[in-house]
């Protein structure tokens, strides 16, 4: 990396936060480019052939789009017997200290239900139904991702999901499998059903199901655009999760601020992904070039430096600022999937962010921790969406199911609001289901 791909600068100091808007920056913070709405177009006719076709349509899109020519999805019992037994002995010990962080953390989000007396004689009981079966997408793009199978089936475990399936693109490298990594993590969960099927064609199989796969009630993963647009179509045949996109960092650091940590965290967000959006926001420039006299230094060992540099010189940023409140502001309107906290006062301000997918405080709690090892989920709202959506954690695979049970008396208390509320939507028959209970 050499100065001319530094970090551009955007100078917004003499801006307040009320000033540094969402709406105030928009087009003024870099972001990657996607276009889901247009990846829907290519990806609708791929799932309503599958729901017309079934596995015969998902055969065909896998070889044309994986080189991959299987008869059938499921991965055989005793490839995935084999992958984890071959599994470096080292990556099974932190897949298994992933696993009891990762259910410890999610074990923690179960709602209790507790009934709530609403009168005398009526109560309502909120119950927490998992999904009956779910649908977990492993990507397999650039590189092999085991912990995304730990942080999608772990949560639906805990959740109580009985019956849960991964599908994760098929390899040629691979005997037409997916990755051995993948399989491992899989085996060493109890999860016996996977499939080697990618992309669109695989979310499709999930929600309509086909001869080698149930239907699923909830799909779950990342994945890439395509695998968004199919999450957008799919959505209301199944339920889902965000749709992930290229992944993005935002560090909010202050003078205290340890550059090499910084400069290692926007390299390791930048390695995922050329179209990774790294964003440093700073209220001293002169933090800013120690940070970019360590990119040089640290892009230039990387192993994926190509990537990189073009992550780092495309969709990313040093953003100047007057303070923390403003670089705060900054943040808030850019909302990002991970934002890390590098400031005096690192966990008075965490607590301030509204708008993040997750918040890493302190020097010493990097996004690598999160994505690994932290019991937090790294399935996460990227593209903004953090304005909305959460990310990935028990409540995905469970529904609300409102349980209501009321005595006679409590009925016939309540009656006159119901003729009231019912006469004033001439819904006489609601009025009448009521006093036909309660009439002397």
């Amino acid at each position: 990396m050499n100065p001319r791909t530094s970090l551009r600068r955007i100078d917004l100091r003499g801006h307040g936060p009320a000033r540094l808007s969402r709406t105030a920056l928009a087009g003024v913070l870099p972001r990657a480019a996607t276009d889901v709405e247009a990846a829907v177009a290519q990806v609708r006719p791929i799932c309503e052939d599958v729901k017309s076709r079934g596995a015969e349509a998902v055969r065909e899109y896998t070889a044309r789009f994986d080189g991959v020519d299987r008869p059938v999805t499921v991965v055989p019992a005793q490839a995935l017997a084999a992958a984890l037994a071959g599994l470096d002995p080292a990556v099974r010990k932190a897949l298994e200290e992933a696993v009891r962080r990762t259910r410890q953390v999610h074990a923690a989000q179960l709602p209790a239900e507790r009934p709530v007396q609403v009168t005398e004689g009526l109560t309502v009981t909120g119950r927490y139904v998992p999904a009956g079966r779910a649908g977990v997408y492993v990507p397999g793009g650039l590189v092999a991702y085991p912990s995304s199978v730990v942080m999608n089936i772990v949560p639906a475990q805990v959740a109580g999901v009985a019956s849960i399936a991964v599908a994760s693109p098929p390899q040629r490298d691979n005997g037409g499998l997916p990755h051995p990594s993948v399989l491992a993590a899989c085996a060493l969960l109890g999860v016996r059903e996977v499939h080697a099927a990618g992309g669109a064609q695989a979310l499709a199989m999930f929600a309509y199901g086909t001869g080698d796969c149930a239907p699923a009630d909830v799909i779950t993963g990342p994945g890439n655009v395509y695998v968004a647009a199919a999450k957008r179509v799919l959505r209301g045949v199944v339920g889902t999760d965000g749709e992930n996109g290229p992944t993005e960092v935002a560090v909010i650091a202050d003078d205290t601020a340890d550059p090499r940590y910084v400069a290692a965290d926007l390299v390791a967000q930048a390695e995922h992904d050329e179209l990774a959006a790294c964003l440093l926001i700073t209220p001293d420039a002169a933090l800013a070039d120690r940070v970019d006299a360590e990119l040089r230094t640290q892009v230039a060992t990387a192993r994926h430096r190509e990537r990189v540099e073009k992550a780092l010189a495309g969709q990313s940023a040093c953003v100047l600022v007057d303070d923390e409140d403003a670089a705060l502001a900054v943040s808030d309107a850019w909302a990002p999937e991970h934002l890390e906290i590098q400031t005096r006062d690192a966990a008075k301000l965490a607590a301030r962010v509204t708008y993040a997918g997750a918040v890493f405080a302190g020097p010493y709690s990097p996004v690598s921790l999160g994505d690994y090892l932290a019991g937090s989920n790294h399935v996460l709202p990227t593209g903004g969406t953090a304005r909305h959506t959460s990310g990935l954690s028990v409540f995905p695979f469970l529904r609300v199911v409102n349980v209501v049970e009321c005595d006679r008396d409590a009925l016939a208390a309540t009656a006159p609001l119901i003729d009231a509320l019912g006469g004033a939507e001439d819904l006489d028959a609601h009025v009448q289901a009521v006093r036909v209970r309660v009439q002397s």
